[in-house]
């Protein structure tokens, strides 16, 4: 059976997961990165193999990359692709994926916007007195030893498809903050840092056919991190940016009325006026480029050439229509916003886009009105108690979380498509094991000293836990995960060395600050 291990140079502890994989984390070893990645138990590697190095993949200058006023001023023609930046990335940066040979992995990054509670979903504490355990019990799961909330039985049924890290740790209560942590893997993020999503983007592009990085959902409400934390690329400029599907909060598949924009269909925007315009553009730049060569110009002109490639792509188009699926695989998902974005979301992978973001928006439950996507943020918000059916109540959001993400492992898994697609899902952080008591209803509050996340596909080991709590999950009893580990996990398990210099002088800040919390 294999051991527990403490951090590096502690002494092993006792498994006290019966019959799980418990992978260590040894903070003091470099290991290469380069290339897709197996996880696997192992021993710490050699002092010989940890001095093995890696050549980073080369980072373009972001100064050579147009500003949005330079894209601005290249007037309302070129104007096809500049409003929709997640289009955009440079062709030539698909060197990356010929470097390795191997094909780049994708990966579905599920936001639970709002914190969601960890006594109540991974993390359960049945001994815990009752005012922290609140009312649900915990159940078994296909692992033995291994536990999660009675909320979730589709996803316990399949426990040897994932991995739960119980550790995730840092210090701000703070939704805005502690989401731009989570997005750019840094406890200390600058106001240019780029998000993993760009990161991934700027290394590994999807085919020129397809946008890079999707986002479905957009964040909503006061408590939503900056934009230029998610929206922008940071340093790494807006070709790296995501393609925002949802706007509104009625912007999603869900919606009878959907339309994906950009690809929705305009009538007076055909195929015959797409390549005048193109051509048109083309000419007046060949005419500016022959008495002034210039290479941001050049770049801009590569930026264009895609944008109007996508807007004619037929797969790119196609890959948005969610109304070509069966009901049957429809109703499996769950006709609510996450469910129908995250069947978007797997479309989306398997017609090549390398990145898709969702913020976990459960929708509304019956006779309630839109107040925030932050399902998850449950004070006791709006008279509805955090264990209730209401909008913002575990009761209505877990069950739905529980059988869409369940959904997707199974479809992705069915479809050859996990052992290639990492898929993560966690919130900015979680809730306080005490349970408050507000004037009209219960709730939990933010906590993020202690809370859980959950990993699955692209080699990450199933059935597995990493890292513990303590017996209230309140505190980490081993193992932390720290925003700067998760990130460099996730870049790893995407083939991508965390070590890559990307900062905007291409040397002095590598793409991740942290070590990946599995030995590979």
């Amino acid at each position: 059976m294999p051991k527990f291990h403490g951090s590096a140079g502690a002494s092993p502890l006792p498994n006290p997961h019966s019959g799980f994989c418990l992978i260590p984390h040894h903070k003091n070893v470099s290991m290469p990165f380069a290339g897709p990645v197996t996880l696997t138990a192992c021993a710490p590697k050699s002092q010989a193999q940890s001095r093995q190095t890696t050549t980073p993949l080369p980072a373009n200058s972001p100064q050579q990359i147009p500003s949005r006023r330079r894209l601005l001023h290249t007037g309302a023609i070129g104007m096809a692709g500049t409003q929709i930046p997640g289009l955009l990335n440079l062709p030539q940066l698909l060197a990356a994926d010929q470097q390795t040979g191997k094909s780049p992995k994708s990966c579905i990054f599920v936001f639970q916007y709002g914190g969601l509670s960890q006594l109540d979903s991974w993390d359960p504490k049945p001994n815990a007195p009752s005012d922290l355990r609140g009312p649900f019990k915990p159940i078994a799961t296909a692992t033995p030893g291994f536990q999660v909330g009675e909320l979730m039985p589709n996803l316990a049924a399949i426990s040897n498809k994932y991995c739960v890290i119980r550790s995730m740790s840092h210090r701000v209560p703070v939704h805005n903050v502690a989401n731009e942590m989570l997005l750019a893997g840094s406890s200390t993020p600058r106001k240019d840092s780029p998000s993993l999503g760009s990161i991934i983007t700027r290394l590994q592009p999807a085919h020129e056919t397809m946008p890079s990085y999707v986002w479905l959902q957009k964040f909503g409400g006061g408590a939503a991190p900056a934009e230029s934390a998610w929206l922008s690329g940071g340093f790494l400029g807006t070709s790296c940016s995501p393609l925002l599907i949802g706007e509104r909060h009625s912007d999603n598949p869900a919606n009878p009325g959907f339309r994906p924009t950009p690809f929705a269909s305009d009538p007076d925007l055909t195929t015959s006026r797409l390549e005048a315009r193109r051509l048109l553009l083309q000419n007046t730049t060949s005419d500016a480029s022959s008495t002034a060569p210039d290479p941001a110009g050049a770049r801009l002109q590569q930026l264009q050439n895609r944008a109007f490639t996508l807007l004619q792509s037929n797969a790119a188009a196609s890959a948005f229509h969610v109304d070509a699926e069966p009901d049957q695989v429809r109703d499996r998902y769950g006709r609510h916003p996450f469910g129908q974005n995250l069947l978007l979301a797997r479309r989306l992978i398997e017609a090549g886009v390398r990145l898709v973001s969702v913020v976990a928006w459960m929708g509304l439950a019956p006779n309630d009105r839109f107040v925030s996507v932050e399902t998850w943020d449950m004070h006791g918000n709006a008279g509805i108690s955090i264990f209730d059916n209401g909008w913002n109540g575990l009761g209505w959001a877990l069950p739905r979380a529980d059988a869409a993400m369940a959904t997707l492992l199974e479809d992705l898994d069915e479809r050859g498509l996990l052992d290639s697609t990492l898929v993560v899902m966690t919130g900015e952080f979680g809730r306080t094991p005490r349970i408050s008591r507000g004037a009209s209803a219960i709730g939990r509050d933010h906590w993020p000293n202690c809370y859980s996340a959950m990993l699955a596909g692209a080699g990450i080991p199933g059935g597995t836990v990493y890292g513990a709590s303590d017996e209230t999950a309140a505190y980490v009893r081993d193992r932390p995960v720290s925003p700067e580990d998760f990130g460099a996990t996730i870049l790893a398990a995407m083939g991508i060395d965390p070590r890559t210099r990307l900062s905007p002088d291409g040397f002095t800040l590598p793409a991740s600050e942290g070590q990946p919390i599995f030995s590979l």
